[in-house]
């Protein structure tokens, strides 16, 4: 996994359940991320790759913030 990724689920962490690192070891905490990273990668992959199957010139990003229900 990479720094950002590191990042960006500390950020999570610390805004949705600050205590999280007093209920779970460094352990868990660790193997959760891995696999939520992992998913939401995937997830992305695949609608990259099904964009690119169809042929279709639509603009990736956004067809993937809406996929997570993500608003700018």
């Amino acid at each position: 996994m990479n720094q950002r990724i590191d990042q960006l689920w500390a950020q999570a962490l610390d805004a949705a359940v600050p205590e999280t690192y007093t209920r779970l070891s460094h352990s868990q905490v660790l193997k959760i991320k891995q696999v939520f990273a992992e998913l939401i990668v995937q997830e992305c992959a695949d609608i990259a790759a099904k964009n690119q199957a169809e042929n279709m010139n639509w603009d990736i990003a956004e067809i993937i913030k809406e996929h997570f229900g993500v608003e700018e």
